[in-house]
């Protein structure tokens, strides 16, 4: 199978020259999501409300793509602060709440439009 590009018009468009996510045969590679709002543009104000509108993007990529987050292996979570980290974790368990994939935390010096929050994640359906 050949790569396959998904690009939801449920999240907001990327803001770079890279797509929402590539589908390789059963696994999809999803680009970093921040917490942008798609209807607005607009960053949401606190890590928390980033980390939610983060989650909705990606749930809307994965989705579109026939993927669910059963399906995640693999995550990557950047954040600006460690301090932000409990409540991040906090947000990260409403969304994966049957399954709980690898992941790494790191903390980044920046995050594009000034962002507390981005993950990007790596998913293989059986």
């Amino acid at each position: 199978m050949a790569n396959k590009v998904n690009n939801s018009e449920k999240a907001p468009a990327a803001i770079g020259p890279y797509s929402h996510s590539i589908q390789h045969d059963n696994m999809l590679f999803v680009s970093g999501q921040l917490g942008i709002d798609p209807t607005t543009g607009d960053l949401k104000e606190t890590v928390r409300e980033q980390a939610i509108q983060g989650f909705e993007n990606f749930k809307a990529i994965i989705e579109e793509a026939g993927f669910t987050f059963s399906d995640v292996v693999k995550t990557t979570v950047f954040l600006t602060t460690m301090d932000n980290f409990a409540e991040v974790n906090e947000v990260y368990s409403q969304y994966f709440t049957d399954w709980e994939p690898a992941r790494s935390a790191i903390a980044v010096a920046a995050l594009p439009k000034g962002g507390l929050f981005e993950m990007e994640a790596i998913l293989v359906r059986d």
